[in-house]
């Protein structure tokens, strides 16, 4: 929690033990052929521009996808860390699975929509095996000093960073690459607290 408050982002391998890895790429698998084309922009605005963004999407749902039992308590416990020690009041969450097939991208960006700003902290999780430097498909962060940093995409890591105050991008990939990526919101939208 000190390292996200000062420096906007953290980096934490093996943030998921083996079973759990297990399950979410199993789920993972079994989603693939529901995938959607990933577009920018909120639902109603939501537009498909492949040169900014080439991601494929399948969005989680807790009452749907009830495999994901751990995984959705994981999170819980998340919540209440932050909530605990950076004041939060997290109360939500938005989730995918993301898919960058070789050759995806997506251009820098930051985690808000305009007029809703109630997207917090910034979730990405890796699910991907012997995850090579060669693969490309670094998340690239851009620090409050406009310092950039790589983060390779490996099995198990999980970054977090500040939704509305972080710039980042994907860089190409040059091999599959999964993720799952979301939001700890603050309720209702439109409200936004400060990460202190």
């Amino acid at each position: 929690m000190d390292v996200l408050s000062e420096h906007h982002y953290v980096v934490i391998d093996d943030f998921l033990d083996d079973g759990l890895y297990g399950k979410l790429r199993e789920f993972f698998n079994q989603k693939l052929s529901a995938f959607e084309q990933a577009g920018i922009g909120a639902a109603n605005q939501n537009l498909i521009k492949r040169n900014i963004r080439g991601d494929r999407t399948y969005w989680l749902d807790r009452g749907r996808d009830e495999d994901l039992q751990d995984f959705w308590l994981l999170l819980d416990e998340a919540k209440q860390i932050l909530n605990r020690y950076c004041y939060l009041s997290l109360s939500g969450e938005e989730f995918h699975l993301a898919h960058y097939p070789s050759g995806g991208h997506y251009a820098r960006h930051l985690d808000q929509f305009e007029g809703r700003n109630n997207r917090m902290i910034s979730m990405v999780i890796y699910l991907n095996h012997n995850w090579q430097p060669h693969h490309g498909g670094q998340l690239e962060i851009l620090d409050g000093k406009r310092e950039i940093h790589l983060v390779d995409p490996m099995a198990k890591r999980c970054v977090l960073f500040k939704s509305a105050e972080v710039p980042h991008a994907v860089l190409k990939s040059f091999a599959d690459r999964y993720s799952i990526t979301g939001w700890l919101l603050y309720q209702p939208p439109g409200i936004a607290a400060l990460l202190t």
